[in-house]
């Protein structure tokens, strides 16, 4: 079952945790959540690529509630006793595909602004890093190098909540420059992450086939 990444007090998941207690004794599972998460990201991605002002503003909406379930999906896992590594990993898996998909979503429909095809190539590159940056996250906590889950956050936000920039960005018609700063930012932090991953495993990095 999932469990949120990062950590677990922040401002995001105090807002969700009441709305998530009448979900414990139900039907829904931590993993479902995580999937809907899944779907509303990659539905807000889409409707990014549309490129039309209607489309961006649903796209805002569907990234927003993408990011609650994101939080809401670990907190019904602690709140219900589901906690599991599998979710854990598919928690991440979902994170990496659904930041990436929709930074590549912004690329596609900013095509049309001034840096055209370069708009695609930037999107690509921070869809890119966005989904490699938590493959490295999964190859840490396979190697028990550094517990994902219990990475602390800074006056009630993690790293995680600078997500929620992305929708505030492009509500307010930043988008160019959103994918300008975030480019750059996505490629740093996987090579912060990797430079972590190199540093921390030395030689318990196993051979391929491991």
């Amino acid at each position: 079952m999932a469990e949120a990444v990062i950590s677990h007090n922040t401002w995001v998941h105090r807002l969700v945790r009441g709305g998530v207690r009448p979900l414990v004794k139900s039907p829904i599972t931590p993993n479902q959540l995580t999937t809907l998460r899944l779907v509303t990201g990659i539905g807000a991605a889409g409707a990014f690529a549309a490129g039309t002002e209607d489309a961006r503003m649903i796209g805002v909406a569907m990234m927003a509630v993408s990011l609650l379930l994101d939080r809401a999906d670990g907190e019904l896992a602690r709140q219900a006793g589901k906690m599991s590594q599998a979710g854990h990993r598919y928690d991440l898996i979902a994170d990496g595909l659904s930041n990436g998909a929709v930074f590549i979503g912004i690329g596609i429909g900013l095509t049309s602004s001034a840096l055209g095809l370069w708009a695609l190539a930037l999107g690509l590159v921070t869809g890119g890093a966005a989904i490699a940056g938590e493959l490295l996250l999964m190859r840490l906590d396979k190697l028990g190098l550094q517990n994902t889950a219990q990475l602390g956050g800074w006056w009630g936000f993690d790293p995680d909540d600078g997500m929620f920039l992305v929708p505030v960005a492009v509500a307010l018609g930043f988008s160019l420059e959103l994918l300008i700063v975030a480019s750059v930012g996505a490629m740093a932090a996987a090579i912060v992450f990797f430079i972590l991953l190199w540093r921390r495993s030395g030689s318990r990095v196993p051979v391929s086939g491991e």
